[in-house]
């Protein structure tokens, strides 16, 4: 039984450590879109500091700058982008950040019991998407789920419970038939 023990709790441990790797990975690899929100900061110049949405046409305004186009950008694409702006003509060797401050919503709909827009956390699957929908309702199919990514070209794609779904999404529940 202790053996047991001892093998659970390794497991558990080298979940708490892979899964927050996941989810930077997926940060990392985020594409902005309209709605996010983010925040720029430049090391020692306060008067730069930004934290903004990034509005329907994908532009956020940012001071020297002026309208930046940021919507399909990585975060490093972003810090890029306002360093290779700055260095030169207003500072030597700027040091800029750029993060995350709050991911555009996804939307469930359907035989879930609250259905609208959530939130959206990286490493977020449909049956976490659910459970902040307040539950399934009593005439959820699980095997008839369609998610729709936004801007994507095909119309939806059928998921299941453990699918992983990104900020934009839409995830329809369908009705089951007795």
């Amino acid at each position: 039984m202790k053996y047991l023990a001892t093998i659970f709790t390794v497991v558990f441990m080298l979940f708490l450590v892979f899964m927050p790797l996941t989810a930077y990975a997926e940060t990392q690899n985020y594409r902005l879109g309209a709605g996010d929100t983010i925040i720029i900061k430049v090391y020692g110049e306060e008067a730069l500091t930004l934290e903004t949405q990034v509005t329907n046409s994908g532009t956020i305004n940012y001071p020297f700058l002026g309208s930046l186009k940021l919507i399909g950008l990585t975060i490093k694409e972003v810090e890029k982008i306002v360093y290779n702006g700055l260095k030169g003509d207003y500072f030597i060797e700027p040091n800029v950040y750029v993060g995350m401050v709050l991911y555009r919503p996804f939307y469930i709909h359907g035989e879930v019991k609250q259905p609208g827009g959530y939130p959206y956390q990286p490493g977020m699957t449909v049956n976490q998407a659910i459970a902040l929908a307040g539950g399934l309702t009593e005439r959820a199919a699980k095997d008839k789920i369609a998610i729709s990514r936004e801007g994507s070209k095909i119309e939806s794609e059928l998921g299941n419970i453990n699918s992983n779904i990104k900020a934009g999404d839409t995830i329809t529940i369908e009705q089951r038939f007795f």
